[in-house]
């Protein structure tokens, strides 16, 4: 919803971080498009949104800690901020250009899978259904992994509509595996009890 900042010279303030131009309840895609607010690609993006900033919070109970994983928590919401660009990228409306500045290859998706290969290396088996819990930062890295499943589904309707690239999806799949592992990782590193599921007597 946000026009370029007035750098003009007869502009002495600071530019406006409000536009108005969505106020009908309209927004614009990366490629000119403007979409109803309520569109699935908007959806998606603020999906994506919510799953960085919940990671962030994350990050920052992790950096509390000391933990060494803080880094790549960061990276990955820097990987969102171009996932965010292939989602508000429509294939069905993109020029040649659009495509080149928001493509999302695999690499990242590979990335994952090694890290969580390394984490899980490190654990004990996983014998029951753990609940989110084991202090701060393993319960911020779980509900970071349920933003993020919702964020998938948001954006599988996408691809499945050959709107945005498969890869993006792969993405935000191998995200939760990783932010799983993670949050098992930061419990035990912090030696926290994982709350583990017991089915009530009837």
């Amino acid at each position: 919803d946000r026009d370029p900042p007035d750098h003009s010279p007869r502009s002495d303030r600071a530019p406006r971080i409000y536009t108005r131009t969505g106020d009908a309840g309209f927004s614009s895609t990366f490629t000119g498009e403007r979409r109803p607010k309520g569109d699935r690609i908007f959806e998606a993006l603020g999906a994506t949104d919510e799953l960085s900033s919940a990671i962030g919070l994350a990050g920052e109970f992790s950096s509390e800690k000391g933990h060494v994983f803080v880094d790549q928590l960061h990276k990955v919401q820097c990987m969102l901020q171009d996932v965010g660009s292939n989602i508000a990228t429509p294939l069905s409306s993109a020029r040649e250009a659009h495509l080149k500045r928001t493509s999302f290859s695999e690499k990242p998706v590979v990335e994952l899978e090694q890290w969580i290969d390394s984490y899980t290396q490190q654990l004990p088996p996983l014998r029951a259904f753990i609940l989110p819990s084991g202090g701060k930062s393993s319960a911020a890295l779980h509900f970071s992994r349920a933003v993020c499943r919702r964020a998938e589904r948001c954006v599988v309707p996408l691809v499945q509509a050959g709107e945005a690239d498969p890869n993006v999806a792969k993405y935000l799949n191998r995200l939760s595996d990783y932010l799983f592992v993670l949050a098992r990782y930061a419990a035990m590193k912090e030696g926290k009890e994982e709350k583990i599921y017991i089915k009530p007597e009837p």
